[in-house]
């Protein structure tokens, strides 16, 4: 029959935090996915709830439930495949105490209670039915009950006093067997805990196979399963981290299912030879290795059994091990019955035998290919943290860093150095002592001039932070100009509202101070002919006139300056030659420029470009008079006014106005281009917002480059016109 090969969904529950966890699920679910034919994806419920309602709503193939959880869907499931622990599939609950306070059944009245979680088996329900079935009722009896997450976690509150007992599962209802349990746990504090109830027993946790597979995948995937750890394959490293030996079907049950289709068995064989290389012992569970019948074979010698392929390079490690007497281990790789695979031998010197001179060597010889095929998903878990190209760090709940991969250390180097007082450290666990809930950004750090965002991820086993860092200092960039792009629309729209709403007021202001001054100057002549002493009182108000005139024209050029930044480009350009338009401002700020600097210009031929040649000449006188205005006028001599021109590497215009005046300091620089924003006193901030409003009008940029006390140099690029070729000027000369 054709398998299918849609892919299997299994839903495991809760990580509770655990690294470990996560690399487990993905190679075991990637030993499935070869051993079936089929992809499997693995997902991690986020709650014991969650899975309980994905296979209630039949969304799920397989999933890895508790004890409870298998109980209650068993019956309509197609097989339900339980745990083994300890070679058994039944397991027990353990109440523990503190050694020093011993407690009894008849002792737990106002004691305080750690369970592992609501769901949990052998950390809750197993305990309380069991004490309710001895007539104590958990919630009258105790004064308190916490659910903490892990088994750890509630022992270890018993250990600090938080609580006086916890609940463990126990595979067998021996002292014994759970001191080695509680040593897994809280390792040297073992001692200071004891066990003084068992639970009876109950049908262990284990791997429900839902009616969402047909009977053909559910017979397969029981056969895959209950054969994965006892067919020699060296997959028991899947096993452990689950703390299972494997999975069992129960006999009433094996009934129900179709007869499974069995795989390849991965092949297994020990042997013990003598001084000469005869196989006294051998054995193999299916009676063939290397694709041959070895059953029978003692007295033959390794290369009789195995055949000179398998045989040699056995006979060889014999050889090695006789010579250095100590053990020894090699892989090969063997083409057998038309497949490549891959062996694992060892070989182990044996007590010596009386009479032998020589002493015999134990062989095991297994085929690890599946291991093998895992050993890449294997690395690549492995080396994430290493290879991952953002600082991955984990910490202790004191800000003690356990580790921090390569990126971290180069972007954070005083991170060793300041341990728990680094700014990201801080950050982390700030966010974890407000109780965060999952999912929730921490907060971004600002740290030598770079913004990084971090991720937050509890561990509970033990208790740690897993932090994730990235550099988002380009997306803040882009997020300050994109605030500072809005901020600069709303104040079009206001400029243009409050230019257009003050014009008119302006306009009839102007006229009216400029008619009641001549009319007062033309009064003041005639009182002055008639040699009135009037005359002097009436200067004063002439000259107040003036300075208020003065005043209202300075306004009404601000009004313009907004207009003008808020005013849409005009919808039709001419082509106009820079050159031009650049010396004639020049000519315009002659007579200032000649009080404060010197001129160097260092002009090239270039391409005409499409533009309004009156707000360019507005640009340029702009850029100019806020360059010469930066200068000390007592620097004169020293004081330098470059200005440049020139076509740029891609064909563009190139306008360059430099200074050499005070400069600016970096956090200025960044608001150059800000409306109100002024660098010196009396400026109203505007003149550098409406030449960029310019510039950005005509498809081009406006940078500027600034050093405090070394000048500010401002670069414009214009796009070259339509059909204006210019060839780019590699050299420019200073004239």
């Amino acid at each position: 029959m054709t398998m299918s090969t849609t892919p299997i969904r299994f839903l495991l529950y809760p990580s509770l935090g655990e690294v470990r966890e996560h690399v487990r699920v993905e190679l075991f679910g990637r030993a499935l996915s070869e051993r079936l034919g089929r992809p499997v994806v693995m997902e991690l419920a986020p709650t014991y709830e969650a899975l309980e309602a994905e296979l209630a709503a039949g969304r799920v193939d397989m999933a890895w439930g508790t004890a409870e959880q298998c109980n209650a869907f068993e019956p309509q499931a197609r097989a339900v495949l339980r745990a083994v622990r300890s070679g058994s599939c039944y397991y027990h609950a353990a109440l523990v105490c503190r050694s020093d306070e011993p407690l009894t059944l008849e002792t737990l009245q106002g004691k305080r209670a750690a369970w592992v979680a609501p769901r949990s088996t052998g950390g809750h329900l197993l305990p309380v039915r069991f004490l309710e079935s001895q007539g104590v009722r958990p919630d009258d009896v105790f004064s308190e009950q916490r659910f903490l997450g892990t088994y750890r976690r509630a022992l270890q509150a018993v250990l600090a006093g938080e609580a006086d007992v916890a609940s463990v599962f126990s595979n067998h209802p021996d002292e014994c067997a759970m001191r080695a349990t509680l040593a897994s746990y809280v390792g040297a504090d073992e001692p200071k805990l004891a066990t003084f109830l068992f639970t009876g027993p109950t049908l262990a946790d284990g791997i429900i196979l839902t009616r969402r597979l047909s009977e053909a995948d559910a017979a397969q995937l029981v056969s895959v399963l209950t054969r994965m750890n006892t067919d020699g394959s060296g997959l028991e490293m899947l096993m452990g981290p689950f703390r299972v030996e494997g999975f069992v079907l129960p006999p009433e049950a094996r009934e129900r299912l179709a007869e499974p289709r069995r795989g390849r068995d991965a092949e297994y064989v020990v042997a013990e030879l003598d001084g000469e290389e005869r196989c006294q012992r051998l054995w193999s569970p299916t009676g063939r290795v290397f694709g041959r019948e070895v059953s029978g074979a003692e007295g033959r010698t390794l290369v009789e059994v195995l055949g000179p392929e398998a045989g040699e390079p056995l006979r060889a490690l014999v050889r090695a091990v006789r010579h250095g007497g100590a053990g020894g281990r090699m892989e090969y790789r063997l083409e057998v019955e038309g497949e490549t695979r891959w062996y694992a031998a060892e070989i182990t010197p044996c007590a010596p035998v009386a009479g032998e001179t020589q002493p015999r060597l134990g062989l095991m010889v297994r085929d690890v290919t599946g291991l093998r095929s895992l050993e890449e998903p294997l690395y690549r878990l492995a080396s994430f943290p290493l290879l991952h190209p953002e600082p991955l760090l984990e910490l202790g709940m004191d800000g003690e860093l356990r580790f921090g991969n390569p990126a971290t250390h180069k972007a954070f180097p005083e991170l060793l150095v300041q341990g728990a007082a680094h700014p990201m450290v801080r950050a982390a666990l700030q966010w974890a002592w407000r109780g965060a809930p999952a999912g929730e950004p921490a907060p971004t750090v600002h740290l030598d001039g770079r913004y990084w965002e971090l991720t937050v991820a509890q561990l509970w086993d033990p208790p740690g932070l897993r932090v994730f860092a990235r550099d988002v200092t380009l997306r803040k960039q882009m997020e300050a100009r994109l605030i500072q792009a809005d901020r600069l629309s709303a104040l079009g729209s206001l400029s243009a509202a409050v230019g257009h709403e003050m014009n008119n007021p302006l306009a009839f202001m102007l006229a009216n101070l400029s008619f009641a001054r001549e009319e007062l100057e033309r009064l003041s002549e005639s009182l002055r002919e008639k040699g009135d002493a009037v005359t002097r009182e009436m200067d004063d108000v002439l000259e107040a006139l003036s300075e208020t005139a003065e005043g209202a024209l300075r306004l009404k050029h601000i009004v313009q300056d907004l207009r003008t930044l808020s005013r849409k480009p005009p919808e039709h350009h001419a082509r106009v030659q820079v050159q031009p338009v650049l010396e004639n401002a020049l000519k315009l700020i002659r007579g200032e420029l000649h009080l404060r600097a010197r001129l160097e210009r260092d002009f090239h031929e270039i391409p005409a470009v499409d533009a309004d040649e009156a707000r360019l000449s507005q640009l340029f006188l702009n850029l100019l008079i806020n360059a010469v205005q930066s200068m000390d006028p007592g620097e004169v001599a020293n004081n330098v006014l470059r200005v440049a021109a020139y076509t740029g590497e891609d064909g563009q215009v190139v306008v360059e106005v430099q200074d050499t005046g005070r400069g600016l300091p970096p956090e200025a620089l960044s608001r150059i281009f800000e409306p109100f924003v002024a660098s010196r006193p009396g400026s109203t901030g505007l003149g550098l917002s409406v030449s960029h409003a310019i510039v950005t009008s005509l498809g081009g940029t406006l940078r500027a480059e600034s050093r405090e006390g070394r000048g500010t140099l401002l670069i414009i690029t214009l796009p070259a016109a339509c059909g204006e070729v210019a060839q780019p000027q590699l050299a420019r000369l200073t004239g």
